[in-house]
């Protein structure tokens, strides 16, 4: 039995997760979400209320959007998966503690009791063989395995509406856009 097996949870295609019940708009700006990366040796975790879900060069993506300064995007950076979980609105105190404590000055884990999942896993994905090593989160309801497809940081000049650029980027720090291929979900089973 695998890991994410013994946590209860279920794999499921990328294309069915729909059928969930899942949706982008609230899990992403109103319920939050945990986007995570690097395994056992060392990870981090930081909450995203802004990013995407959709469809991109003809695959089920997330989109991930991280201040250079979180420490979240050194292991989104040097790894080539990350995790976005999705825990529905019961996790909010923990989730609000990890989007405003860094990584780098206390253990969100221990202080939030979020229980660390370590998924070693593989798929066959466009006839390849891939495998994973991520961290994800027991209580979560939904895990996302993306793996980066594109990479791209905010500019200034690109923004049409000025006003954005002004209200949300004052310090200039501009948010790295971070495209992941949905490669794998595991959903709870209801008990």
């Amino acid at each position: 039995m695998n890991t994410f097996e013994k946590a209860g949870f279920v794999r499921v295609s990328p294309s069915d997760t729909d059928k969930t019940g899942f949706n982008p708009f609230a899990a992403i700006g109103k319920d939050w979400l945990l986007v995570t990366a690097g395994n056992e040796s060392g990870w981090n975790t930081m909450t995203v209320s802004w990013g995407f879900a959709g469809v991109m060069w003809g695959k089920n993506t997330l989109t991930a959007v991280i201040r250079p300064q979180r420490y979240t995007k050194e292991f989104v950076d040097k790894n080539e998966y990350f995790t976005v979980c999705y825990f529905g609105g019961e996790q909010r105190e923990a989730l609000s503690f990890c989007g405003t404590h860094s990584g780098r000055d206390t253990d969100k884990a221990k202080s939030t009791g979020l229980v660390p999942l370590f998924i070693k896993d593989g798929i066959e994905l466009d006839g390849k063989e891939l495998s994973f090593d991520v961290t994800a989160f027991e209580q979560a309801k939904m895990i996302f395995v993306c793996k980066k497809a594109y990479v791209q940081p905010m500019l200034p000049e690109c923004f049409v509406n000025k006003a954005n650029d002004e209200k949300w980027y004052a310090n200039k720090d501009y948010h790295v856009q971070y495209i992941g291929e949905i490669v794998c979900a595991y959903v709870k089973e209801q008990v």
